[in-house]
């Protein structure tokens, strides 16, 4: 593992009731501005070992650092997105993505400003005063995604979260999350289901195997940017996909 990783996890391990492992012995380097996903089975431990990086969950074994920080002691780098928008219905978009400026400390006269730039960021800006209720399944993940981009975070953390959404729209707000990226240069770990997804928004995949959840194997994504959405009918993207999908197949037998 390089000593440059931004994210540096050494033999990480978490266990539950009997010891059992959940992630056992998983390494994984992450250079600053690097976009990796996480790809797996369901109950490889993809979403645990995102939590444990944010410091959600306590760990059994090995290490991890963010930014040369534990992950208690880098919470205010780092930014969770779930793939439950958990919006506050009784609070609006800005109210909501406000929340986050609330757990900083930030003066209320500088919150303004810039929730109003973040809405804009995400398109939102003219649904600021909606609730909740008001918004579709889309709008609700951007104003997740809002939310956490608030606090200029230098590490963003996503859980699947376009999983509950149309193909239309889960493929646009990719696209999107793409731009940002671009603009923003977070370092980011992506859980995901989706080879295509990964595919399409990575520069590197690593793909974990279950019981226990361990990193099997990396597949580097060399596809240039921008990346739009021409890319998916692209011949050396959709090899890509095959041999994503091949290797995973092939852990899961």
């Amino acid at each position: 593992m390089e000593n440059s990783a931004f994210i540096s996890i050494r033999n990480l391990r978490k266990a539950y009731l009997n010891d059992r492992p959940v992630v056992h012995d998983f390494s994984l380097g992450v250079a600053q501005g690097e976009f990796v996903s996480i790809l797996g089975a369901s109950g490889c431990g993809k979403s645990t070992l995102l939590k444990m990086i944010a410091g959600l969950t306590s760990i059994s074994g090995g290490s991890i650092e963010v930014g040369g920080m534990s992950p208690q002691n880098a919470r205010e780098i780092m930014a969770f997105v779930f793939q439950d928008a958990a919006l506050l219905p009784w609070r609006t978009v800005a109210r909501n993505v406000e929340i986050s400026l609330e757990f900083t400390g930030m003066p209320r006269s500088r919150r303004a400003p810039r929730v109003e730039s973040v809405l804009k960021l995400v398109g939102l800006s003219d649904v600021a005063e909606y609730y909740p209720r008001q918004l579709s399944g889309g709008m609700k993940m951007r104003a997740s995604i809002a939310r956490a981009l608030a606090a200029t975070p230098q590490v963003l953390l996503m859980d699947e979260p376009f999983a509950a959404l149309d193909s239309l729209t889960r493929n646009r707000l990719n696209e999107e999350l793409l731009v940002l990226r671009e603009r923003e240069r977070w370092t980011t770990l992506f859980v995901t289901h989706s080879i295509s997804e990964a595919v399409f928004l990575s520069d590197r995949i690593v793909l974990m195997g279950a019981d226990p959840g361990r990193a099997v194997r990396e597949v580097a994504v060399r596809l240039a940017a921008p990346r739009t959405a021409a890319l998916r009918a692209d011949p050396v993207f959709l090899g890509l996909v095959g041999e994503v999908s091949q290797a995973l197949a092939a852990i899961e037998s």
